[in-house]
């Protein structure tokens, strides 16, 4: 993992500590909406303008963080909305056959709490300017 410091920012980075705080506003308001909404949480994570705008906004701004550490925040947040695509597209598959939906409700269960779990992470640990785990390349 690059060797970030994460106790520092500087003064140039700041609108983009801004603009990471605001994809993640964009991705929770995309959870909540699933949550009191007719939508499924995944349903509304990778299909509500909320969050296609967050992920538009992770991939115009990365150059811009690369090297940094908001590289982390802005992979984990592409990531995220990526996996829980391919969440859904499999739950999606499984229902074609009736032996596939209970797992199939039981992966969009457990997509929807991830997804939760990772909006969160990433948003508490971009207050604690902490650098998010990325895999190796």
């Amino acid at each position: 993992m690059p060797d970030y410091r994460s106790d520092s920012v500087p003064a140039d980075l700041d609108g983009l500590v801004t603009l990471a705080h605001v994809i993640y506003a964009l991705h929770a308001f995309a959870v909540i909406s699933g949550i009191v909404g007719s939508a499924t949480v995944i349903g509304s994570f990778v299909a509500s303008l909320p969050s296609i705008l967050a992920v538009v906004l992770n991939y115009m701004k990365r150059s811009a963080v690369r090297g940094t550490w908001l590289e982390s925040h802005f992979r984990w947040q592409i990531r995220t909305f990526w996996f829980a695509l391919l969440w859904i597209l499999v739950a999606a598959g499984m229902v074609f056959t009736l032996i596939g939906i209970p797992f199939a409700l039981v992966l969009i269960g457990g997509a929807t709490l991830w997804i939760i779990y990772r909006v969160i992470r990433g948003w508490l640990n971009l207050l604690d300017r902490s650098v998010m785990p990325m895999p190796e390349a």
